[in-house]
């Protein structure tokens, strides 16, 4: 679908990669509603930096937010599961972890989402992982699809130290919708020199120009 590529086209002026209007460039991205999950949030501060302490959920948000404008400025309808530092749980009481999964269910289906992306960040106890991973679940070939696209597009930015492969994982996010679901762990927190990309948000938005370019190329 030509106009899908369009938009890839006209978002990159927004990044000074060419020039052009992506609202004007895609009149049809408006159907296609694009759920952005920013994993974590509130007491759930999700893994912290090796070096700096920062929290996993303030980075997904903040990537998050950068994801939501490519896909807005190119027409898309956007909807976030979480806006803001708070997590979706209400309070913060035993089982507030099951609570803010069935809340971020809930947006999916109400939305009536085309796709769903959901923002992480890794750890391991191997300091020398690296890179980028995107999960789908295994029953899903549209999901298979997705995170291949995405995948790619990440293992082809100038900082990937480590060309990773799309895997099937078996995680709730993936299991919302029958719409292509994946999880993007964006990098390793684990690892200083991941997490100093991490934390730039200059690099947040490249990252998240990434992720966009190969949701996009999903459609293409």
């Amino acid at each position: 679908m030509m106009f899908f590529a369009a938009a890839v086209v006209a978002v990159g002026a927004i990044i000074g990669l060419t020039c052009g209007s992506a609202a004007s460039a895609v009149s049809s991205a408006s159907e296609k509603v694009i759920v952005i999950d920013a994993g974590h949030g509130g007491v759930d501060a999700g893994v912290l930096g090796v070096k700096t302490g920062k929290k996993e959920s303030d980075i997904n948000l903040a990537i998050a937010k950068q994801l939501k404008g490519y896909f807005a400025d190119a027409g898309f309808t956007v909807v976030m599961t979480r806006k803001t530092n708070a997590g979706l749980y209400g309070s913060a009481s035993q089982g507030f972890k099951m609570r803010d999964m069935k809340k971020r269910k809930e947006i999916i289906v109400n939305s009536k989402a085309d796709m769903v992306i959901s923002i992480h960040q890794n750890f391991c106890p191997i300091p020398s992982r690296r890179g980028g991973t995107v999960f789908f679940d295994k029953n899903s070939e549209g999901g298979k699809k997705l995170a291949d696209d995405i995948q790619s597009s990440l293992n082809d930015m100038e900082e990937c130290a480590s060309k990773n492969e799309a895997l099937a994982g078996d995680y709730y996010m993936l299991k919302c919708t029958e719409s292509p679901s994946v999880i993007v762990e964006c990098g390793f927190l684990s690892n200083a020199e991941d997490e100093a990309l991490l934390i730039s948000p200059e690099y947040q938005k490249k990252l998240a120009y990434a992720i966009f370019k190969g949701a996009v190329g999903y459609y293409s």
